[in-house]
């Protein structure tokens, strides 16, 4: 039997194991492999970052699962990183009760990371001074339009229980008007929803983070101008870490990046067994 024989009938889960083992290393190693972030990416960077310090909110409404998560968690953690280091007020908020625990833990990753760092209590993230985790609340229809009128009518308390309208951030930012631009980061198709009621009411500025498999549905969105950027699956999650790294200096762990570098492995090792399968098949069809 020769080589091309032996590589055409090898066995699958010897595939299944070199494919682990790739994409393995580049997570244990931290291999990085640069990123060049893309127009939509880029756009939504740009809004966040005019935003001045100390000014209107960002809104961050995390629409997304744990099935979800795994592309779209790293977008709310390099937004927060963002926001905390420009001083930024942020404003955050949950679509759906599984939500709560993702923003939650992704609030509290970002505001170690600054608070670590912070020498003087300026530079350190406060709650009710710097953000605000406005939790969860029913129905959404109401809250999507009643926050155009009065944050705190729509919520009361925070996720926290503490009353909205005492705590320092929220006597500055009363209603959508007081916020600068909401990102829904979501594996559905809530954001449109924002841009239905929110944006069509309101004006509020929007930009999404959504999941690779549906951002062909998006774009037409992004290029009316409707959405104010977009970030795509765990590739956008990515471009916005290297955006962050390289304009605010914040360049600790970044698990967007590192799993880029990770399926891009993947997808040579894919491709190589392609190319051998496809040569190793027509050897042998010529020899028969």
């Amino acid at each position: 039997m020769s080589i091309w024989e032996r590589l055409g009938r090898i066995d699958r889960r010897i595939i299944y194991l070199i494919l682990g083992v790739v994409v393995t290393i580049p997570l244990i190693v931290h291999i990085i492999i640069p990123i060049h972030p893309s127009p939509p990416a880029e756009k939504l960077f740009r809004v966040i970052d005019s935003i001045p310090p100390y000014s209107k909110a960002l809104m961050i409404s995390v629409d997304y699962d744990p099935n979800t998560a795994p592309e779209l968690h790293p977008m709310a953690k390099a937004l927060l990183r963002h926001a905390f280091k420009r001083h930024i007020r942020v404003c955050v908020l949950a679509w759906t009760i599984t939500g709560i625990g993702l923003a939650e833990n992704a609030i509290k990753d970002a505001s170690r990371e600054i608070n670590q760092n912070a020498e003087t209590r300026e530079d350190s993230v406060i709650y009710g001074r710097d953000y605000v985790f406005l939790g969860w609340t029913w129905p959404p229809l109401a809250w999507l339009l009643g926050m155009g009128e009065s944050i705190a009518g729509v919520y009361p308390t925070d996720y926290y229980h503490n009353k909205t309208d005492t705590l320092e951030l929220m006597r500055h930012i009363k209603k959508f008007r007081d916020v600068a631009i909401l990102v829904s980061l979501s594996g559905s198709s809530t954001p449109f929803s924002y841009l239905a009621y929110s944006q069509n009411r309101y004006g509020l500025r929007v930009g999404a983070g959504i999941t690779a498999v549906s951002v062909a549905d998006f774009y037409p969105y992004l290029q009316s101008g409707q959405f104010s950027g977009l970030l795509a699956g765990m590739k956008g999650a990515a471009e916005y870490e290297e955006l962050v790294a390289e304009h605010c200096g914040v360049k600790r762990y970044r698990p967007a990046t590192q799993a880029m570098s990770a399926q891009t492995f993947a997808h040579f090792l894919i491709i190589i067994f392609i190319i051998i399968g496809n040569i190793s098949y027509f050897i042998i069809r010529r020899r028969k």
